[in-house]
């Protein structure tokens, strides 16, 4: 993974210009978003419904939500969040303008990392010929990666304690990598943002098989320790303990 890929620039050409084509079509109308997110409910996504867009703000009624339209609407999210064709469609139907997330940690985990950094691991990554599974692109500059659980061990003294390790009420403590987990989610396209034309979509979509996150983690650190050097608000790329 930590081949030199020099020397390759017409290759490296290739796949960017691969990358940019390769956004899928989001189908515009009720029907494209409810396909969408069947189509990553049957993938094994568990999913659940969140706040959308109101103009600038969140459709919740918390005075300056700190999340606005990035987070559930129930409490209950874990335990709501499902895989059933059924009810995801009638949730589609009566909350027509609702986002969903996707609870972590219980099939699937996220590694989320700034979208400059997650276009360099993608295209490396790619390029090495290692399989990327699920990709998504956020408008407010994310990049999500869509792996295998790490699961819940028997025995909890041999769970992977790992700093990466990201809640919701954490996120703004992790600027670079983020490793959404047990108890954690992450919307799922087609979400809105606020904001004109603000979205979250698939740049890979739930048709691929998700990955071992460890073959994907070591392109995705280097590139984040490289934003963050050419960055001035990016602060640290791995979370340390202080």
């Amino acid at each position: 993974m930590s081949a030199d890929f020099g020397g390759r620039g017409g290759l490296q050409g290739k796949i960017s210009q691969w990358l940019r084509g390769r956004r899928p079509k989001e189908a515009a109308g009720e029907g494209g978003r409810e396909a969408l997110l069947l189509a990553a409910a049957d993938a094994g996504l568990p999913l659940a419904p969140a706040a959308h867009p109101a103009g600038y703000m969140c459709s919740c009624d918390r005075v300056g939500c700190p999340t606005p339209a990035r987070h559930p609407v129930s409490f209950a999210w874990q335990t709501q969040s499902t895989t059933d064709r059924a009810q995801i469609e009638r949730w589609a139907r009566h909350q027509p303008q609702a986002n969903f997330i996707t609870a972590t940690g219980m099939v699937h985990d996220v590694l989320d990392v700034p979208l400059q950094a997650g276009r360099e691991a993608l295209e490396r990554l790619l390029g090495a010929g290692v399989e990327v599974g699920p990709v998504a692109e956020s408008d407010d500059g994310r990049m999500l990666f869509f792996t295998l659980t790490r699961g819940t061990p028997e025995d909890e003294d041999e769970w992977w304690p790992c700093e990466l390790d990201c809640h919701p009420e954490t996120m703004d403590e992790h600027p670079g990598l983020r490793w959404h987990c047990r108890g954690s989610y992450v919307l799922v396209p087609p979400a809105r943002l606020p904001g004109e034309h603000q979205a979250v979509r698939w740049v890979r979509g739930p048709e691929h098989p998700l990955p071992e996150p460890l073959t994907l983690l070591e392109a995705l650190t280097d590139a984040c320790a490289r934003y963050a050097g050419e960055s001035d608000h990016a602060g640290t790329a791995w979370p340390l303990r202080h």
